[in-house]
């Protein structure tokens, strides 16, 4: 048995694609478009690493999804969780769990899918303003 990949809804898939590539850092690696079924399927992953895989579809009809706290959250290591939270901050970005242990962050997708970020290796010092932020919303 071999991980494919994980599917999220998506209502827009244009900001979508803005938070998952130029927000987070993913890479689209491949995008069906299906006239008929009036879906698109647009697949990415981390830089370097496609064996893990997130498939977008987007439904062309409008469709109500919810909270989708049903769904759990997708996680993704990374190299510097300060560095990682500060350019999705930047990015307009909500941090609903700032890293303040140098270790874990939670953020939420524009159709609220949780993901969480998990620093690589040990955790790093607590910095500010990390440290003192309180949780936003849910995560």
């Amino acid at each position: 048995m071999k991980y494919l990949h994980t599917m999220v809804r998506v209502s827009d898939l244009e900001v979508s694609l803005d938070f998952y590539s130029n927000k987070l850092g993913l890479v689209e690696l491949r995008r069906h478009e299906n006239e008929t079924g009036r879906y698109t399927l647009v697949f990415l992953a981390a830089p370097g690493d496609e064996s893990a895989q997130v498939e977008l579809t987007w439904n062309w009809d409008p469709e109500d999804y919810g909270t989708a706290r049903n769904f759990g959250h997708l996680a993704y290591q990374v190299d510097d969780i300060y560095a990682a939270c500060e350019r999705l901050r930047d990015g307009g970005v909500v941090i609903n769990r700032p890293p303040r242990d140098g270790r874990m962050a939670f953020v939420r997708s524009p159709d609220l899918i949780a993901i969480e970020l998990l620093q690589k290796g040990e955790a790093l010092p607590p910095r500010e303003p990390w440290a003192s932020m309180p949780n936003t919303g849910e995560w």
